[in-house]
């Protein structure tokens, strides 16, 4: 670095010198060797079409390398509790500092986890009660819905000067947790009908619950256990026969001659049914879930997850209930008016922390909001309050697409917080698609050219100005608007919706039009979801593709997801004349080394774990015998190699033509994602790509109104316009689109918009505008016809 300018001053510091972060010869994920100089204690915006190595570069390479280095400093028993980090596979990581990473994971979906736990707001409020609360009920743990009510007795040994002394002890524990939800807030219920016919008897079959057909063991530990007459019906059983049938505890005993453990009908269903994810289950299992168990709000708490007491003890005649379901800017003003000297630094904090929120665009949602509800946007933001006030500098602020969700009114709002940011110090590294950002930024790295193996180089560093002239595609996308259509479409019918309350919608009336495209627009919490998803449940005649994240693990890729490698699998096999479960890496054709996983992964407790290569099938994870088999020229290994348009060709036409498998590759190819190859894993695969490649999936689905919940997410300028294209096509089909978006040029394209507000929260809830998106235009009344005006120039 001693040839930079800079550094030649005289009297300059050397430790001044150190301005910049040096990445050299970075090849995570499809990077290609790239290096570059990032300037430290600026802004700097990565762009590129999605795809194009922004996170590997980011998050992968710089923010990666930076946590395990600072993990490395911890001692090796700390280190065993914390996640193992392999080094990136890069030259040179010159220059780092602190990475503090807000990403867009969604918050756990723990139950028990709510906005209020996951910010530390909920442990300052029960502190406050605490201590100011009337009647006085205990220590923070009674306010906690966590924390059970639990007291015991009993003698205990204890040596003491040489002697065995046995003393009696007692304890007790106040809790706040409500004893009949277990602090979920939230009973849930079975129903009998769906869990047996009361008017037949075991032997004939009573059970209608998923794996218990008679003859099974599942089936044969109630109809042989001998506690009730299995040749009775059901409804003729006494009480007691029937507290045995169905909530009998775990007892030991010998059934059919086997020594069995029996429990009662209903705990064994909760424990091997209802405790797993429903995503998931396998299809039969949910759909009985779905059929057979009711949640209502727990009668004892009223949802609130609190006991009586906790409840009854309050402040200004408000309990730690009360503050929880307020809305947060509320609850900001009514902690701003205590006026306690003895919790003075506590109030202080707690109003800092409720302000953040409000700052930050978050006013509009309450503490005890369930942490897995929130949107991927609504946690990123959430996960910034932290940092906010922070007195740290120097560190560095890694943050992916932070005005996901947002609607073109905040992101001015979030821009102004990570120029705050930068202000102070920091470095502050952005992965963004939207001009308003890139527009602030200090300087700029585009990737590409293209994606995946197209991209990983970078084509451009410098200033704003510098991208606008570069001829990149984002250079050349920068400034492109979306005019509004000379004419739209005419509705063929109307979905009406009357009365719509959920969360906070003021008994809404709307009619949304069908056979067009309409677009649901308004501020992030005016209530667009609540509307839509509240009101037009996904099932008959409706496809609702939300924000949910995929589950997969690194065994799943694009192929297995969308059911591609069925038609795949069985083509080979038709070929060759073999089974179908050869051509599959989970199943009868992987590598018996490495399980089918391409890699051996070699444990090294708190040191990073080494994955290497399968010398067996050389990381093709299939055995090789297998790969002997063809189809068209190409093995299986070769096939799940290809990128999503080469593929298309080859199963298009010639030897290998396979109808069903062109059918989904053209899904794929439709919604953008023709360059990621068939058996790249899920876990590589950025958020957007995750989102379309879930709309590619359900594209086959029967239905006549699809929902959409911001589909623009993580997509670059000129995908933009492909989606848009999508979308026609759907409608021309004749189908009902309706999407709920923030992004102009889906809104300038739509053919009706419907715009919730004016604001957040209690401030929103209401419809502001129906109409066609010139007379938007035209009318201004709303902050989204204001934005829509200014982006086509109207």
């Amino acid at each position: 670095m001693a040839t930079r300018k800079n550094t030649q001053q005289p009297g300059r510091h050397a430790a001044d010198s150190h301005d910049l972060i040096r990445v050299h010869g970075a090849r995570v994920n499809n990077l290609k060797d790239v290096s570059i100089e990032i300037p430290k204690r600026r802004l700097t915006v990565f762009t590129g079409v999605s795809g194009s190595g922004k996170s590997s570069l980011v998050f992968d390479t710089i923010a990666a390398e930076s946590q395990r280095l600072i993990n490395e400093t911890y001692s090796a028993f700390v280190q065993g509790f914390m996640p193992t980090l392999a080094r990136p596979e890069v030259d040179v990581l010159d220059g780092l500092t602190t990475a503090i990473i807000v990403d867009q994971q969604r918050m756990g979906g723990d139950p028990r986890s709510t906005v209020g736990t996951a910010t530390d707001a909920n442990a300052m409020l029960r502190i406050l009660f605490s201590r100011l609360g009337k009647p006085y009920i205990g220590s923070p743990k009674a306010f906690s819905f966590n924390v059970a009510s639990i007291s015991g007795a009993g003698a205990v040994t204890v040596e003491r000067g040489g002697q065995t002394v046995k003393e009696r002890r007692s304890f007790s524990i106040t809790g706040g947790m409500c004893p009949r939800c277990e602090g979920r807030g939230s009973v849930t219920d079975l129903d009998l009908t769906q869990i047996y016919d009361d008017s037949k008897s075991l032997n004939d079959g009573a059970l209608t619950v998923p794996g218990y057909k008679p003859g099974g063991w599942s089936y044969r530990l109630y109809s042989e256990s001998g506690l009730y007459d299995a040749d009775k019906p059901i409804r003729k059983y006494t009480k007691r026969e029937l507290h045995d049938f169905l909530h009998r505890e775990p007892v030991r005993m010998k059934i059919a001659g086997i020594n069995m453990t029996y429990e009662g009908l209903i705990p064994r269903i909760q424990k091997s049914m209802l405790a797993k994810d429903r995503e998931s289950m396998q299809p039969h299992i949910r759909e009985f879930v779905d059929r057979a168990v009711t949640f209502t709000t727990c009668p004892d708490c009223a949802g609130t997850r609190l006991t009586e007491a906790a409840r009854s003890s309050k402040i200004k005649k408000v309990s730690i209930a009360d503050a929880c379901a307020m809305q947060i800017s509320d609850l900001a003003a009514w902690v701003d008016s205590l006026d306690e000297p003895s919790v003075a630094p506590l109030l202080t904090t707690l109003h800092h922390t409720l302000e953040s929120f409000v700052e930050i665009g978050l006013g509009y949602l309450s503490l005890d909001r369930p942490a897995g509800t929130l949107s991927g946007g609504e946690a990123q933001r959430v996960k910034m309050i932290r940092h906010l006030g922070s007195s740290l500098t120097d560190t560095t602020y890694v943050f992916d697409e932070p005005t996901t969700g947002l609607h073109p009114h905040d992101i001015q709002r979030m821009n102004g917080l990570l120029q705050r940011l930068r202000d102070k110090g920091n470095t502050v590294l952005v992965v963004e698609h939207k001009p308003e950002t890139i527009a602030i930024a200090d300087h700029v790295v585009d990737l590409g050219p293209g994606a995946g193996t197209a991209g990983g180089t970078v084509c451009f560093e410098g200033t704003v100005e510098g991208l606008r002239k570069g001829g990149t595609i984002t250079g050349r996308h920068f400034d492109d608007r979306a005019a509004l259509k000379k004419t739209v479409r005419e509705p063929t019918g109307r979905l009406e919706i009357r009365g719509a309350s959920t969360h906070n919608l003021r008994d809404v009336d709307v009619d949304i039009p069908l056979g067009v495209l309409t677009v649901i627009t308004g501020v992030a919490g005016s209530g667009k979801s609540s509307l839509i998803h509240g009101s037009i449940p996904a099932g008959e005649g409706v496809v609702s593709i939300d924000q949910g994240a995929i589950r997969g693990s690194r065994r799943s890729n694009p192929a297995t997801y969308t059911g591609l490698l069925d038609p795949i699998r069985k083509a080979f096999a038709k070929a060759h004349g073999v089974k179908p479960a050869l051509f599959s890496a989970n199943s009868e054709g992987a590598c018996p080394t490495c399980n089918g996983a391409g890699v051996v992964y070699t444990d090294l407790a708190m040191m990073a774990g080494v994955a290497t290569t399968c010398e067996d099938c050389e990381g093709k994870r299939f055995q090789a015998s297998v790969l002997d088999y063809h189809l068209g020229g190409r093995d299986i290994s070769e096939v799940l190699a290809m990128p999503v348009t080469e593929a298309l060709e080859f199963f298009g036409s010639g030897e290998a033509a396979t109808p069903a498998a062109h059918r989904i590759l053209d899904r794929l190819s439709d919604v953008g994602l023709g360059y990621v190859s068939l058996g790249q894993p899920l876990t590589t695969l950025s958020g957007g790509e995750r989102q379309r490649l879930k709309l590619a999936t359900h594209m086959s689905d029967k239905g006549g109104v699809y929902v959409l919940d911001e589909p623009t997410t993580g997509l670059h300028l000129a995908d933009v316009e492909q989606l848009l294209g999508l979308l026609d096509r759907l409608v021309d089909s004749g189908k009902s689109v309706i999407v709920i978006e923030h992004h102009q040029a889906v809104m300038a394209h739509a053919d009706w918009i419907v715009d919730l507000g004016p604001g957040a929260g209690h401030d929103g809830g209401r419809i502001v505008f129906e109409g066609t998106p010139a007379d938007l235009v035209a009318d201004r009344s709303t902050l989204t016809g204001e934005h829509l005006a200014a982006y086509v120039g109207g």
